[in-house]
């Protein structure tokens, strides 16, 4: 059997791989799609991130492969159409990176309410801006709107309630009679109401052409004056723009986006000196722990699929 995986992988998981397979392992492959396609074209199984993009070339390209693994849950980058034309199966690493993400939500919420972590370098050289990092918030007894309740959303929601919050979900795709919403304490909220009334909002929406852009000026606009917005979902769900004006005008509190239109992000003068804003690079989902997990679910269900 071969397996080509074209981005990060645990060591771990690769070496269980490696002993039953062989392996094409290149974290840098994604960036050179030609050869992606070279070693794509005869292997049994493909493993890939969110950068690498299995349609198209690629996709025409696996002609042998039975399975698609992907080290992560979103799918967007993998056209799942093409791959059932071509009974490939696909599995994403459901669950795996949850943790990671619900933490780094409530982290950013944290630091954006209270608004006094950014002072080392003041303090380091002799200023004392106490006066004015003496109005941060606190978490506890506020509203934390979750637009999206799959494991990602009900997990930030334990810590969130354990904090001390109040969460109201809106999630189109789940019955308002799901027994998780009483068994975690969150209350289902209309869409419109969520967005009025929440302190902190947490998009956990996939990227389809329905949510593209679906939190533009109007919806931003429609929040809860100082609000904070924080997105780990798709980067096209958010008009970024949008955000960086509402942050300069006061409308928005603070915002922290992991997730953007385009990956990497390219220079965005619209970004830059905007207050109590957080970006990291799409690594919401990251740590040591998150990484080991997915890379050996992802690992067991490929080898498990091909038998």
């Amino acid at each position: 059997m071969k397996i080509v995986v074209t981005e990060f992988m645990d060591a771990p998981a690769v070496d269980r791989l490696m002993s039953r397979a062989q392996v094409t392992y290149d974290p840098q492959l994604v960036n050179d799609l030609p050869r992606m396609i070279e070693h794509a074209a005869d292997c049994d199984a493909l493993i890939v991130r969110n950068r690498t993009q299995v349609r198209g070339e690629l996709l025409a390209s696996l002609k042998r492969c039975k399975v698609v693994g992907r080290l992560g849950v979103g799918l967007d980058n993998i056209d799942l159409d093409g791959c059932k034309r071509q009974d490939i199966q696909v599995f994403p690493a459901t669950g795996a990176n949850a943790n990671s993400v619900a933490e780094y939500v409530i982290a950013t919420a944290l630091v954006l309410l209270r608004g006094s972590y950014g002072s080392t370098a003041a303090v380091a050289a002799g200023e004392w801006p106490r006066d004015a990092l003496s109005k941060g918030r606190e978490i506890a007894g506020k509203t934390l709107g979750l637009l999206g309740f799959g494991s990602i959303g009900q997990l930030t929601a334990r810590l969130a309630k354990a904090l001390g919050m109040s969460v109201v979900a809106f999630d189109p795709g789940m019955a308002h009679d799901n027994p998780i919403f009483a068994k975690l304490g969150v209350a289902i909220s209309g869409l419109d109401s969520l967005i009025e009334e929440s302190d902190v909002i947490s998009l956990h929406m996939p990227l389809l052409e329905s949510t593209r852009n679906f939190f533009d000026e109007r919806r931003i606009n429609a929040m809860k004056p100082g609000a904070v917005l924080i997105n780990t979902a798709r980067g096209g769900i958010v008009d970024e723009i949008a955000v960086a004006t509402a942050l300069r005008s006061g409308q928005l509190g603070g915002a922290a986006l992991d997730v953007f239109d385009k990956e990497p992000l390219p220079d965005s003068t619209h970004f830059r000196d905007c207050p109590n804003l957080i970006l990291t690079p799409h690594t919401a989902g990251l740590t040591l722990e998150s990484n080991q997990r997915v890379s050996s679910l992802v690992a067991e269900k490929v080898l498990e699929a091909l038998g």
